[in-house]
């Protein structure tokens, strides 16, 4: 089973790869092969030709779910239901929504937001909305987060907001009897009664997988100190409560004497329901399902009496996985989960000598975060130093004490409210305690480090010496698994030559943010926007691709100006890294730093590499015009940032510097809006790329299609990061090399 389930998962990685699905005539060549192959008895191959054929008919099924294009931007009338916890602030509500009318021609889940909503909307419930939709679309940058991917995996066909006009229409909600009302109650019941408690954000998490309150610092520290699996509801969680059921159970029933049927049967069966109950609790997400899958193989195989190998079992539970849902493998959780079980099973079962409970947790503990740290690497280019110390201190505490009674909490607090208080007052207590302990490890020195992605070679030579090191104690020269995990460390990122440039000009929505790269130098330009006190693009997109490129300083930050969609991430990025000097437009202070102000002349060398401010030199009336204008040289080509500037800042530029504004790459001032590009500038810059940084339909207009016939009649070639995702600019030898990520790196999933 082992090896059939391995072979089932490589043909579906194999489809995850490919940027463009095989048609249906590849689907009859791949059925006939498997034919053949089923004839000759090849039961191995068959399980690989199988994987293909099920994530390729899996995969061209969700496609086919996702909104027409021609329906994107429409108002559209729909009916339908809330089906999970929305997720809530002072300025919107965004929730998924099954659809059930009209179904045909729409996808059936939606992800809405509902922006100053009238009423509040609730898990349950059902509406009539009329709304805007749009394809599934996210930001594509190196290191950043695949929303589209995930929008994918999740089932959800389209976005959009709910419309003000006319107005929805609450037309009822689910009985009393549906799981996501018991959800929405829970969750209103926790904030009425629990509303002055600090951890409350934390309870939800932990009972009904509610993580929407959680803040960002309080993710930080879950991430600095590796126990941000604790607060998310996954197989660990689920497997904790329906073995703790399963012995309660056992117990119990061997006292009671009714030996007619198997106490183990009986627990098993029970212990399962449990687990079934308490993922539906936690709204039957992903990694849930995934666990109850996992689960039910558990407890069917005690049920039935079959004595079978741990691995066996493991293996079993990830086909029956793959095979309910072979988009999994597009999830981190599902490689950390099933890899941290494998290495336990590696590690401990087969020893001579049973290890204490103590000594056993500790060396679970220590097995997970030595074993998993590469996968770390490779999916976060992060790994939590001070992992082993939290998690020793935090599981048995959360998974021991906070859970089960929190689950306790949560069933008395319709019978016995006064006892779920008492018990809800225990809880923040030692939440409290956990709390204070998490920051100060956090706070130690290298709690966490940050490395870059390590190659697919490294890895290998990782897993082998993972291998050593967790063997037998008797096995001889365990020492040279460390020898292979130098792989990880000692990894090359390739630098710019003395003279290069390499600019980046990253997706960022509607909003501007470019890194540019010299030999030894870093340089960003503007940071993107700020949504939320949680969320901004400095956090989202800035961080992870620095990380991806190995930087550890930035040497220079320039906000171009004082708009949201400029600056917005500025404060998380001066957060999350050292910047040696900051300008800015605007006298605006930010965390330990006060900017100097972009000033005509100001010029600057690295490496060969000659910066000059061109712009402001006297204050414009218009705060767009007054954004700081960079011009970046070298002996291979030039680049022109140009911030929000307009026409009259455009016709100021073009009046003072005239010929010297020429340009190879020109990123395009304000977005590409009516009111900039003039053609007087244009002809002046003269550039032969032109890169606009805009949002994917954005409510602007941004670029407008006037300003597009300007950039093609220079000529010029134009690309947009809505449609390119982060755009790579390469200056070196004499030549300019532009491509988009879009191009090189989509998968089939990403909206093209």
């Amino acid at each position: 089973m082992i090896v059939s389930s391995l072979s089932f998962l490589a043909g579906l990685l194999l489809v995850q790869q490919l940027p463009v699905l095989p048609g249906i005539e590849w689907l009859i060549v791949i059925g006939l092969v498997a034919g053949i192959i089923a004839w000759l008895r090849y039961w191995r191959w068959l399980f690989f030709v199988a994987g293909l054929l099920w994530a390729i008919v899996f995969a061209m099924y969700r496609l086919s779910n996702q909104l027409p294009e021609a329906l994107e931007g429409s108002d559209i009338p729909v009916k339908g239901i809330v089906v999970d916890i929305p997720e809530q602030d002072a300025m919107h509500s965004r929730f998924d929504f099954v659809v059930t009318e009209p179904s045909r021609g729409l996808p059936g889940k939606l992800r809405l937001s509902w922006y100053y909503p009238n009423q509040q909307v609730k898990a349950g419930q059902h509406w009539s909305f009329t709304v805007k939709l749009k394809r599934p679309h996210g930001n594509l940058n190196p290191g950043g987060f695949d929303y589209e991917r995930w929008l994918f995996t999740e089932g959800i066909g389209a976005t959009g907001y709910v419309r003000p006009f006319p107005l929805p229409v609450l037309l009822g909600r689910d009985s009393q009897l549906s799981m996501a009302v018991w959800r929405q109650q829970i969750t209103d019941r926790l904030s009425q009664n629990l509303s002055d408690s600090q951890h409350l954000a934390l309870i939800k998490a932990l009972t009904i997988g509610d993580s929407s309150g959680i803040s960002q610092y309080e993710w930080d520290v879950f991430r600095r100190t590796g126990t941000t699996h604790l607060v998310v509801i996954s197989g660990s969680h689920i497997g904790l409560v329906a073995g703790l059921i399963y012995l309660l159970v056992l117990k119990l029933w061997t006292q009671i004497g009714l030996l007619a049927w198997s106490p183990q049967k009986v627990a098993a069966i029970v212990a399962a329901f449990a687990g079934v109950f308490y993922a539906g609790l936690a709204g039957l997400s992903v990694p849930t399902q995934r666990a109850v899958v996992m689960l039910a193989i558990a407890m069917f195989a005690i049920i039935r009496q079959r004595h079978t190998s741990p691995f066996n079992t493991l293996a079993l539970a990830m086909f029956a996985v793959l095979v309910f849902d072979p988009l999994t493998v597009l999830s981190v959780g599902f490689w950390l989960s099933f890899l941290a079980v494998a290495l336990i099973i590696y590690a401990v079962s087969g020893r001579l000598q049973k290890p204490g409970y103590f000594t056993g947790a500790a060396k679970i503990n220590w097995v997970t975060s030595v074993g998993l740290s590469p996968l770390l690497l490779l999916f976060f280019q992060q790994v939590s130093l001070s992992s082993p110390l939290a998690n020793l201190c935090a599981v048995p505490v959360i998974s021991l004490l906070v859970v089960p009674l929190a689950l306790i909490a949560v069933v008395l607090m319709s019978i016995a409210p006064i006892l779920a208080d008492k018990l809800f007052f225990l809880i923040d207590k030692v939440l409290q305690a956990l709390w204070w302990l998490l920051v100060h490890i956090a706070e130690l020195p290298l709690a966490t480090i940050s490395h870059p992605q390590p190659s697919f070679t490294a890895l290998f030579f990782a897993a082998v010496g993972i291998l050593i090191l967790l063997a037998p104690a008797g096995m001889p020269a365990r020492w040279l698994g460390l020898v292979m995990l130098l792989p990880l460390i000692f990894t090359h990122t390739p630098k710019p030559a003395t003279g290069d440039i390499k600019m980046t000009l990253l997706d960022v929505g509607q909003g501007l943010a470019v890194t540019v790269q010299t030999a030894e130098h870093w340089l960003v330009y503007d940071t993107g926007a700020k949504f939320s006190a949680g969320s901004d693009m400095g956090q989202n997109v800035l961080l992870p691709f620095l990380r991806t490129q190995d930087v550890d300083k930035i040497d220079s930050l320039i906000i171009s100006h004082g708009d949201n969609d400029h600056i917005g991430g500025a404060e998380s990025l001066l957060h999350g890294m050292p910047v040696a000097k900051v300008l800015s437009s605007i006298p605006q202070q930010l965390t330990g730093h006060s900017p100097l102000m972009c000033q005509t002349g100001q010029t600057w060398q690295w490496d060969n590499v000659n910066f000059i401010i061109l712009s402001p030199q006297t204050p414009f009336a218009s705060d767009n015009d007054n954004s700081c204008v960079l011009k970046i040289e070298s002996v291979h080509g030039s680049v022109l940032l140009t911030g929000d500037i307009e026409a009259g800042a455009e016709s100021w530029l073009v009046d003072t510097y005239s010929d010297q504004l020429k340009a190879d790459v020109l990123i395009a001032p304000h977005h590409g809006s009516q009111t900039s590009s003039t053609e007087k500038f244009l002809q002046a810059v003269r550039p032969d790329y032109v890169l606009i940084p805009a949002g994917y339909r954005n409510q602007f207009g941004h670029p407008h299609k006037t300003v597009l016939a300007r950039y093609q009649g220079i000529p010029a070639i134009w690309l947009n990061s809505a449609y390119s995702g982060a755009i790579i600019v390469s200056v070196q030898n004499g030549t300019l090399a532009v491509k988009s990520l879009r191009d090189t790196e989509s998968k089939y999933w990403n909206n093209k």
